[in-house]
């Protein structure tokens, strides 16, 4: 990822939680704000009650990979947190990835959704 660092510190999450604006859908909630930076930065995050380990990190895999791919199309200077929800243990990609351009695209960080 060329215009992305990784969201690491459990301050800078509950930060996102607190003060950012939130969008949801069926299989993800982004959380967004602006950071004043000229990068984006990401955090995935993927709770305990999804399953074992191999499920999360797949759920995981998924979601950056979804990013990854739209990063070129995105506006820089945010921090976002990507919450994967109970309903992606059973989405298959392209599920995750509609969801997730959706609520970048409803948030206005993503201009076009195509």
């Amino acid at each position: 990822m060329n215009f992305t660092q990784s969201l690491k510190e459990n301050y800078e999450f509950k930060r996102l939680y607190r003060r950012g604006k939130s969008e949801a859908g069926p299989f993800v909630v982004v959380y967004c704000l602006k950071n004043g930076k000229d990068i984006n930065r990401l955090g995935i995050t993927t709770g305990a009650k999804l399953g074992k380990a191999v499920v999360r990190n797949r759920i995981r895999r998924r979601i950056k990979e979804a990013y990854r791919l739209s990063e070129n199309r995105m506006r820089r200077g945010y921090d976002i947190v990507v919450v994967a929800r109970g309903r992606s243990v059973s989405a298959n990609y392209h599920q995750i990835e509609s969801d997730l351009h959706r609520c970048l695209h409803n948030l206005g960080v993503m201009p076009d959704i195509s």
